[in-house]
């Protein structure tokens, strides 16, 4: 019984989806489609019904999925424990992180990490919504704010301001808000989380603390449009200071109202368990923090 036809098990069952699991692991649909059948002959048993228009998992495939499942964490923790014996950068890292943050400021960090270390791999998603760490084949998250659910390992990497940025042509023609209160007057990009726009800004100086029910004609559920959107001249962007730290330091972007401080900004590695954190984890845990840090030093005012 092969491995990875028990991985392609768990991901169709997972989907509800032969072509999309047999995309996860860049097969054909074809191929996945006899490894499941071979995998149905060698258990004597019948684990999808299948139709022209839906998979549905039987009864048999139900049971034998939660020992599959179990199988393959423990064969991932057995070799998360060898490599730790052995003190070794080896494996596969499945990281996710935010749509923004991943593109535009960890990629060609992940690039410096896997030139150094040979026998690692990648596997990297992005998104700004929370990662299933079982369902979606995650080992590790960065992820902005402390997680909720206390099980969970979290190292903090890096804290934080936000900043509220537009680029030079839209102040140009708009002009520059000098209060928080000057925003309501202006188009700002809010972000959606979970189908919720963040449309309320906050920020403090001299202890008076605003909250600003801000709007604006541009909206999305991807950070990385809204920084788009900040750049190329839509509006103003209110948004991590690490995110924006290139352009801001380029001038591509400018920091408006700088004398108003935003509410702290936390930066995580999240685990799902002690299990999982392997020398691995802490290579990357050391140099985020490094990395984080030397792109945030232009911005120290201490």
């Amino acid at each position: 019984m092969k491995v990875e036809d028990l991985d392609l098990f768990v991901r169709t069952a997972n989907t509800g989806n032969i072509t999309s699991a047999a995309h996860q692991l860049d097969m054909t649909s074809a191929t996945a489609s006899a490894a499941l059948k071979r995998l149905e002959k060698q258990l004597g048993a019948q684990l999808f019904i299948r139709s022209t228009r839906q998979l549905r998992i039987t009864a048999e495939g139900e049971r034998f999925l939660l020992h599959c499942q179990q199988a393959l964490q423990n064969l991932e923790e057995g070799k998360a424990s060898m490599y730790a014996m052995q003190g070794k950068i080896a494996g596969k890292i499945r990281l996710a992180t935010s749509s923004d943050f991943g593109r535009n400021i960890l990629l060609p960090w992940l690039d410096e990490v896997m030139l150094a270390n040979p026998e690692l791999a990648l596997d990297l998603s992005l998104g700004d919504s929370l990662s299933d760490f079982y369902l979606d084949r995650v080992d590790m998250q960065l992820r902005y704010g402390e997680p909720e659910d206390s099980s969970l390992i979290a190292f903090p990497i890096v804290k934080m301001d936000r900043v509220i940025c537009a680029s030079p042509n839209y102040i140009a023609k708009f002009g520059r808000p000098k209060t928080p209160e000057d925003l309501i007057h202006h188009n700002c990009l809010c972000y959606q989380v979970a189908g919720t726009s963040f449309d309320t800004w906050t920020l403090k100086k001299d202890k008076q603390i605003h909250k600003i029910k801000v709007s604006g004609r541009h909206e999305a559920n991807d950070a990385d449009i809204i920084h788009r959107w900040a750049v190329a001249g839509k509006g103003i962007a209110y948004k991590s200071r690490l995110d924006m730290a290139e352009d801001l330091a380029s001038g591509a972007l400018v920091e408006l109202m700088p004398d108003y401080q935003s509410p702290e900004l936390h930066i995580y590695l999240i685990c799902p368990s002690r299990k999982q954190v392997t020398p691995v984890v802490l290579m990357l845990r050391d140099f985020l923090r490094k990395k984080c840090a030397e792109a945030l030093a232009p911005f120290n005012k201490n």
